[in-house]
């Protein structure tokens, strides 16, 4: 990111120059490849942090002292047999689908939207897996 952050801004730069020199000042170009390179410079930034804060300087797969199971991250936990993320996901699209064509469809996309994330949120707490 660091190379690329650099090479961003030598090329904005240069594009100045020529954009100087050909009495042709362009603002919109100037402003976007220069911006490229900032947003680089903030991910390298980001990225040797979050490197620095973990403490590993050697992906797991590259160590030779691994195991398999260090590579196996946990992903969190995901409901088996649960309709509501289909039900979600077609929600939002009814909803999606009614603000880029019509209100009406919206209107019957949110109330709907809001009972599947309910349903979603909430199934652990009725029914069969109830705790």
């Amino acid at each position: 990111m660091l190379l690329l952050g650099t090479s961003f801004l030598v090329v904005d730069a240069i594009y100045l120059f020529w954009s100087l020199r050909a009495d042709n000042f362009e603002v919109v170009g100037l402003i976007t490849v220069g911006l490229s390179g900032v947003l680089c410079f903030l991910l390298a930034f980001y990225f040797s942090r979050e490197v620095a804060a973990a403490g590993v300087n050697t992906p797991v797969a590259d160590r030779v002292d691994a195991e398999i199971d260090d590579g196996d991250a946990e992903m969190g936990f995901f409901s088996p047999w649960s309709w509501w993320p289909i039900l979600l996901a077609a929600a939002a699209t009814v909803l999606v689908v009614g603000l880029a064509v019509s209100l009406w469809i919206a209107i019957i996309g949110l109330p709907l939207l809001v009972i599947a994330l309910a349903g979603l949120v909430f199934e652990y707490y009725r029914g069969y897996f109830a705790h």
